[in-house]
Parts: structure tokens; C-alpha cells; sequence
């Protein structure tokens, strides 16, 4: 496999357990804070251990800056399925506007 279909899809898989520690919580309003806390930790150390090769990798084909970018639009993507799937909530017209205009950024930073 490519390192560049590598990186993103250590990205892609390492987004998604980010953003379930950061917001896959709040479904669960009434767990304790600090059961929460360690159990976003452990998502995160997995999370980690994703994305640190992702970068390592990724950075034999792209720059830091591309990285970041990839990043960013992964984790905007990834957090639409969290929200929606996972969360049930759903995206106003307003918010995919915003949304598509961080992606139009990202876009002018990785094409360089």
C-alpha cells in the first residue's frame, strides 16, 4: 500500500477515536466525570498510536503543513459521523456551509 493511502487511512481510523473520546461522552450524561476522563485517556492512547505512524509515514510524501490539512478535513468528516451516528444530532444548512469552508481551506493548504 502507498504511504499516502496509508497515512490517510491511519488518520481516518485515528480521527474517528478521537472525536468518540471528545464527544462520544455526552451521550452518557450521567457517568461520572472522572470515569469519563480515564476512559476518553484510554481512547486517546489509541488514538495515538494511530496517528503518530500516520505522521511518520505521511511525512516521507507530504509536508507538515499538508499533514495538518489532511488531518483537519479528516476530522471534520469523522466528527459529522460521530455527531450524527453516534450522537444522533443532526447538521443544520448553516453549520455544512462553515464546515465546507474549513474544507475549502484545508484543500488550499494540502494543494500545494
Amino acid at each position: 500500500m502507498s504511504p499516502q493511502v496509508t497515512t490517510v487511512l491511519l488518520l481516518a481510523a485515528s480521527n474517528v477515536l478521537m472525536n468518540l473520546a471528545w464527544y462520544g461522552h455526552l451521550k452518557f450524561k450521567t457517568a461520572p466525570m472522572v470515569a469519563v476522563i480515564f476512559i476518553a485517556w484510554g481512547i486517546a492512547f489509541f488514538e495515538y498510536a494511530l496517528q503518530v505512524p500516520a505522521n511518520r509515514i505521511g511525512h516521507t510524501v507530504f509536508t507538515a503543513p499538508q499533514l495538518k490539512g489532511i488531518q483537519e478535513a479528516l476530522s471534520i468528516l469523522t466528527f459529522f459521523a460521530v455527531s450524527t451516528l453516534w450522537l444522533g444530532e443532526g447538521i443544520s444548512a448553516k453549520q455544512l456551509v462553515g464546515f465546507a469552508l474549513m474544507l475549502v481551506a484545508v484543500w488550499l493548504i494540502i494543494s500545494d
